[in-house]
């Protein structure tokens, strides 16, 4: 009776941690996804056979210059994207562009310049994207700074995960004619 008793424990507790993993690695989203002209995406990742997402409004440039012009001058926080901010879901404590964090959810921003982009990674992952504010930034974990290289031109903003290994990833935003490589790494 004993063992069953340990063995019906040990179930209902990893049945109760089950959603909340689950629910870590789903989109936040706002509204109705039909009505909008950037769609929701998302990249994965596996690291260590535990998988890494990255959800994001992913927006068409449409004949405008936004990276560097209006409405996403250099130098000014910008989301990383349309709608919701851009979040990543850990279940592993890792650094993002440097910044040392728990297991859990973040949102991204950017302060983007032409040769390098500072990465934001932000303790509220269930917000909208904008404005990155004064209240925003208080929920900041801390920032690193990345290259920005040339591309060629992407007319739908993307983020894919290459160099895949157990213990570390790049992010890889590709927008207009930049590229932007963010390491995830496990700790």
């Amino acid at each position: 009776m004993r063992n069953w008793t340990v063995g019906a424990t040990a179930l209902l507790a990893a049945l109760a941690l089950a959603p909340a993993t689950l629910a870590a690695q789903n989109c936040f989203v706002r509204g109705n996804l039909a009505d909008r002209p950037s769609p929701l995406d998302s990249a994965t990742v596996s690291m260590g056979g535990e998988e890494v997402k990255v959800c994001y409004g992913a927006p068409s440039a449409r004949g405008r210059e936004l990276v560097g012009g209006d409405p996403h001058p250099f130098g000014r926080p910008w989301r990383l994207g349309a709608n919701e901010a851009t979040a990543i879901h850990l279940p592993f404590a890792a650094s993002v562009a440097g910044v040392e964090v728990s297991a859990g959810s973040y949102s991204l921003y950017a302060v983007p310049g032409a040769d390098e982009w500072e990465i934001f990674v932000n303790s509220n992952a269930e917000r909208w994207g904008v404005p990155v504010n004064a209240a925003v930034m208080e929920a900041n974990v801390g920032s690193g700074t990345v290259p920005a290289s040339d591309n060629e031109h992407v007319e739908r903003m993307t983020m894919t995960f290459e160099s895949a290994s157990d213990t570390g990833a790049t992010l890889v935003l590709r927008w207009e004619s930049y590229r932007v490589d963010i390491p995830v790494m496990r700790r």
